[in-house]
């Protein structure tokens, strides 16, 4: 078995450890890839799969808005309380975040390993939960000054 293969297989296991199914799984599945002769899907992965995975994270988080268990009422409403309104600005610093952080992302690859460990041992040892990849990703291109 090739370092690439010990390596997926070792983030699994830290998935597994930590109970965190999606970085398990996420794991199994580029292993599994990486074994059979469904391989050559990872170039299309690398160019698309953070773009697909955004898409799918953005339609799970507007659902609620989507299926009406939130009225446009309350959509409104929310423009008039303080927690509301700083909910919004954040949520508009967390997307600025995100977005730096694709870029990093992209642009250096060897980070995502970093923080895909960090993530895992957040949720292992601090009962994190594995969402902030992408946050953290930006939090970084500000320390280290890349955008």
């Amino acid at each position: 078995m090739d370092y690439s293969s010990l390596i997926l297989l070792a983030l699994a296991g830290l998935g597994i450890i930590s109970s965190n199914s999606t970085v398990t799984i996420a794991m199994v599945v580029l292993l599994l890839l990486r074994v059979t002769s469904l391989n050559s899907a990872f170039p299309w992965l690398e160019k698309y799969g953070l773009t697909i995975g955004i898409i799918m994270l953005t339609i799970g988080v507007m659902t609620p808005l989507a299926s009406g268990k939130i009225s446009i009422n309350q959509v409104m409403e929310s423009f008039l309380h303080w927690k509301s309104l700083l909910a919004i600005a954040i949520g508009i610093l967390v997307a600025y975040l995100g977005g730096r952080g694709v870029t990093l992302m992209s642009g250096q690859p060897i980070i995502v390993t970093g923080l895909l460990i960090g993530t895992v041992i957040g949720v292992a040892f601090f009962k994190g939960v594995p969402v902030g990849p992408l946050i953290a990703a930006g939090l970084l291109s500000l320390l280290i000054g890349r955008s």
